[in-house]
């Protein structure tokens, strides 16, 4: 499992080694991993012109020692200090030492770092360069660049060099993702002993390329701020059937979705139920005809939730309309119940909070601005913190869709980031094939946690295959799901 520890526990947990290491240590560890980084990503050092853009933190004195143990292996580096007088002194040494050379934001060279480049100087130095080496603002930075780091930024995200960043991209918010401002879009980001929020949940998350840990000796706590699932997480968690295993055994998943108008969006439904690993799949709701003309497996019902019949979980609300009948049924029940689609809109929030089974809510951005009664902008502005305040507000586990989808539990406690998917799952119908995959999963034993993450994986994951780079459809994903659960239990 991937986890992400905040700034402050990080910190914490720096100031614990240190006093325990040679002073300076730490950050040598630091910059031989980013230098080796730095050295994979360029192939051939020799030669190559490497820009260092130097905050006046520890984060500027790693790209400085960096850039050192580069330069000593042949590369032409340059180091422009945006706060010239507050530069890592030792950093600066090291740097001159191995032959390197120091300007400052206009180009002009500072003490003993060779001859002026003149006006717009270090903008010429970005736009030569192989390689540039984002060492501005480190983890404790909040809010967007100032003038003068956001033009150099500028000019390297449009320059033709490879853009590195020191532990996290300058701009962006390390413990919540969010981006207030200019920020450095980095092709490669090296962190350090742990990932920190904003590497994993967007919109940081684009910022930050491919993301690299290096290990430098950090204790960290039991419990992360963030946990992403992998493989063989998944695999532990997935139910698997036993030689005494029977339909009723396995779970049943009750679906309770669409309407006259959406009709598809229940077949999807019950088509991420049928692959979810649940034993049966019951339906009740008006689009019964084209659910058993498409799955004649399905346990088909006309007299609504209550009398459907023994479930041992609930989806309720893809395509249901302005039908509140069956969703104030279902969460009165005493089973596991998942609510999505209109079913959010539907849901009475003390009826949710009432419950003492789980609740599991699938919202999407613009749903969950509804609910939260902000903006769609301002949940996609701070995703982590707007799953974490309606976990809050509805006592519920909340599974938040998008480009980064988190699931957050109501008690606290770390929150899953999802890392499968593609963009090709922006399409109808993906949310309705997710609903029934994890509530299948519910339906089969797992906590709402759980469900919400193993499933959200696992739809990520098939909606892969199942595009490879193509348009798919919400089917298509459904039908990717097999491979997908082979994947993960395969691997």
């Amino acid at each position: 499992m991937r986890t992400a520890y905040n700034v402050e526990t990080a910190r914490a947990a720096e100031r614990e080694l240190m006093a325990r290491l040679p002073e300076g240590a730490l950050m040598q560890r630091a910059a031989a991993g980013l230098a080796a980084a730095c050295a994979d990503l360029l192939g051939r050092v020799y030669g190559r012109r490497v820009v260092l853009l130097v905050g006046s933190g520890d984060n500027g004195g790693d790209a400085l020692f960096a850039g050192a143990r580069l330069a000593r292996r042949g590369a032409g580096v340059t180091a422009v200090l945006l706060a010239p007088e507050r530069a890592h002194a030792d950093g600066l040494a090291a740097l001159r030492r191995a032959g390197g050379r120091a300007v400052d934001g206009d180009g002009r060279a500072v003490g003993g770092g060779g001859p002026a480049t003149g006006t717009r100087g270090a903008e010429r130095l970005i736009e030569q360069a192989d390689l540039v080496l984002d060492g501005i603002v480190g983890i404790g930075g909040k809010g967007g660049l100032r003038p003068d780091a956001a033009r150099l930024a500028e000019v390297a995200e449009r320059s033709r060099a490879a853009v590195v960043a020191v532990d996290l991209p300058s701009g962006v918010d390390a413990d919540t993702g969010e981006v207030r401002g200019a920020a450095v879009r980095a092709d490669l980001t090296v962190t350090f002993g742990t990932h920190k929020p904003g590497l994993l949940v967007d919109p940081a998350r684009e910022y930050a390329g491919s993301v690299r840990l290096v290990g430098i000796g950090l204790a960290l706590p039991a419990e992360a701020e963030l946990e992403a699932l992998q493989h063989a997480d998944v695999r532990r968690l997935l139910p698997v059937p036993t030689g005494e295993s029977d339909k009723y055994r396995r779970g049943v998943v009750g679906i309770a979705a669409g309407s006259a108008r959406y009709p598809g969006a229940a077949v999807l439904a019950v088509y991420g139920a049928l692959r979810g690993g649940a034993g049966a799949v019951r339906y009740v709701g008006p689009a019964a005809d084209a659910v058993i003309a498409r799955f004649p497996e399905t346990l088909v019902s006309d007299r609504g939730p209550t009398h459907a019949g023994r479930v041992q979980a609930w989806v309720v609300g893809p395509g249901a309309g302005d039908d509140a009948s069956a969703v104030g049924e279902v969460l009165a029940s005493d089973v596991p119940v998942l609510i999505d689609a209109d079913g959010l809109r539907l849901a009475d929030r003390d009826a949710v909070r009432a419950r003492s089974a789980p609740t599991l809510m699938t919202p999407h951005a613009g749903e969950a601005a509804a609910l939260l009664g902000v903006a769609r902008e301002e949940v996609e502005g701070a995703r982590l913190a707007s799953a974490r305040e309606l976990a809050g507000r509805y006592d519920a586990t909340v599974l938040l869709k998008g480009s980064t989808t988190l699931v957050a539990d109501s008690g606290g406690g770390a929150v899953r980031v999802n890392p499968t998917g593609t963009a090709w799952l922006a399409t109808a119908g993906s949310g309705d094939v997710l609903s029934g995959l994890a509530g299948s999963l519910l339906a089969s034993g797992l906590s709402a946690l759980d469900a919400g993450s193993v499933g959200a994986y696992l739809h990520g994951l098939a909606g892969r295959f199942a595009a490879d780079g193509a348009p798919v459809g919400a089917h298509d994903v459904a039908e990717a799901v097999p491979a997908a659960w082979r994947d993960v239990t395969d691997a």
